[in-house]
């Protein structure tokens, strides 16, 4: 991780909160720094998290670059994917043991990958949620 990417993270809450989530966006302060570090601190491709933000490969490419005009929607999903990503490393020691488990077929949610969850906020706040409980011991 660099310095950058480390102090990008300094900024964003440990946990989904829409209360700091909705600050952050309002604030002006996000942009494209934190569509860039989705990809650089997760390990999927730009098409998985075009598919998370819903918008198109070519869309999310454009709003990583400088001086990009980003939709309100598309800065607040941002800001609570990297508050998930940062709580799942936190959870699970590494972004490559985090990345496994979203990958991963869960009894959670009903049997399907908590990634396929990542497209809504409030998917976003149920993989969070769990993260939590696993937190406090319960099954993965």
């Amino acid at each position: 991780m660099t310095i950058a990417q480390a102090n990008l993270l300094k900024t964003i809450p440990s946990r989904v909160d829409a209360n700091i989530t909705l600050k952050m966006v309002s604030s002006g302060k996000v942009g494209p720094q934190h569509l860039q570090a989705i990809k650089d601190l997760t390990l999927f491709n730009d098409e998985k998290i075009s598919d998370w933000l819903d918008i198109s490969v070519k869309t999310y490419r454009s709003y990583k670059k400088p001086h990009s005009t980003i939709k309100a929607r598309i800065k607040e999903q941002a800001v609570m994917a990297l508050s998930l990503i940062k709580h799942g490393i936190e959870v699970f020691g590494t972004r490559e043991k985090f990345s496994e488990w979203l990958s991963k077929e869960n009894f959670f949610f009903d049997k399907r990958a908590p990634i396929e969850y990542m497209n809504t906020n409030s998917g976003i706040k149920f993989i969070d949620d769990r993260l939590t409980a696993l937190e406090y011991g319960d099954n993965i």
